[in-house]
């Protein structure tokens, strides 16, 4: 357990931040590429020893993930509902990226790219076997803590891609700041999570709240957008 603990931190560390974008075909590799990853990992997990429940797939909670998850995702959902429609926080939600977003693309995005390539990868990798094989090794809040640090690493990338896009980098030091800031906030996503995971006992749960997170944040980036040319 010990060497696949190691061995995911070390892969998820870099996997994100360089070998994704070094696929062949990138970034039309970006889906297909982390769909096979979420198979080896899950079959690195079983043939180590993790069950289907200490992943949190086991067939008995879903009941449970489905209602945390439904749940939470519904305050997202309520969260992004408000952001548009009060004027003074479309700001918060804007960025460069969705704008100009056109209905195909947009489509994939949300059908494809997001629920394939990013939520259903990183929650069976982080939520489901690097959590899983960490509680194997360490108190459950360390494992919790540690699976989420590992995720803030994964998002030093994309938050550099996003900070670069909406001009929010400057200076060496304040892009350091900037990126520094919002890997630590997905530390903290991380961690909530895990918690959500182990306190349904389910995968689903974390896997709603995430791709709600996602697919409803995109589309406020796109409708901030849209009413601010408006």
């Amino acid at each position: 357990m010990l060497l696949l603990a190691v061995v995911l931190v070390l892969v998820l560390a870099v996997w994100n931040n360089v070998v994704v974008t070094r696929l062949p075909g990138y970034p039309a590799s970006y889906v297909p590429g982390n769909a096979v990853a979420t198979v080896l990992v899950l079959v690195a997990a079983r043939g180590a020893g993790l069950s289907w429940a200490e992943l949190g797939l086991a067939r008995g909670r879903l009941g449970a993930g489905l209602r945390w998850g439904v749940v939470c995702a519904g305050l997202v959902a309520a969260g992004c509902a408000v952001g548009v429609a009060v004027p003074a926080l479309r700001p918060l939600l804007a960025d460069a990226r969705a704008a100009g977003t056109g209905a195909g693309a947009l489509a994939v995005e949300l059908l494809v790219r997001i629920p394939v390539g990013t939520v259903l990868w990183e929650e069976v990798a982080f939520r489901g076997v690097l959590l899983a094989a960490l509680a194997r090794l360490l108190p459950r809040p360390r494992a919790v803590w540690g699976s989420a640090a590992v995720f803030g690493v994964w998002h030093i990338r994309p938050t550099l891609s996003a900070a670069a896009a909406n001009d929010l980098t400057g200076s060496g030091p304040g892009t350091v700041l900037v990126v520094a800031a919002g890997c630590l906030v997905t530390v903290v996503a991380g961690a909530l999570f895990a918690w959500l995971r182990l306190r349904s006992g389910s995968l689903l749960a974390p896997v709603l709240v995430h791709l709600a997170t996602n697919t409803l944040g995109l589309l406020a980036a796109a409708a901030a957008h849209r009413l601010a040319a408006g």
